[in-house]
């Protein structure tokens, strides 16, 4: 597994995620995007997390193939900390790609960016996804009430941090 930058042939890989509705509901979008905007995201992205505020990298499987997206947004240069998304594409998940990505966004974020700290907010009901994060190092810090909203109800979310 590594991770690498976002190339112009990831469009239809970005276009699919960032579209899928499932996904809404654990991460702060709710309007689909036009190819056209992805693909101005990617022309424009000057891959500097200091100028983006935030970084999106490609989760490359064994073979090449592109497997997910790890993230790092909500970069906050005062504090030095960040806030990690992950997202694995179904017909990969549970064969470890979302852990080592995270490990190696946890080494980046530390040797390259130097944060002091990385966080990620987690429905309180996505066990795997807890369990992923607290594998990783991840440490539960706060429950945050009916902070997630589905579209018929709220939900709780946990607040878990890293630090590097």
């Amino acid at each position: 597994m590594t991770l690498r930058a976002i190339e112009p042939e990831d469009l239809d890989l970005l276009y699919q995620i960032e579209n899928d509705s499932n996904l809404w509901q654990v991460g702060t979008t709710n309007v689909p995007y036009s190819r056209y905007t992805l693909h101005d995201y990617i022309a424009t992205s000057s891959d500097d997390i200091y100028a983006d505020r935030q970084m999106r990298l490609i989760v490359e499987g064994d073979n090449g193939e592109a497997v997910g997206i790890a993230d790092l947004v909500h970069f906050d240069p005062q504090h030095l900390r960040a806030e990690v998304g992950i997202v694995i594409q179904s017909n990969y998940r549970r064969k470890g790609y979302a852990s080592a990505a995270i490990q190696e966004l946890c080494n980046y974020a530390m040797r390259i960016i130097h944060l002091h700290q990385l966080y990620v907010i987690v429905a309180s009901d996505n066990h795997p996804a807890l369990l992923l994060f607290e594998k990783n190092g991840f440490k539960t810090q706060n429950t945050l009430s009916e902070w997630l909203f589905d579209g018929q109800k709220y939900r709780d979310a946990v607040l878990m941090q890293r630090f590097l």
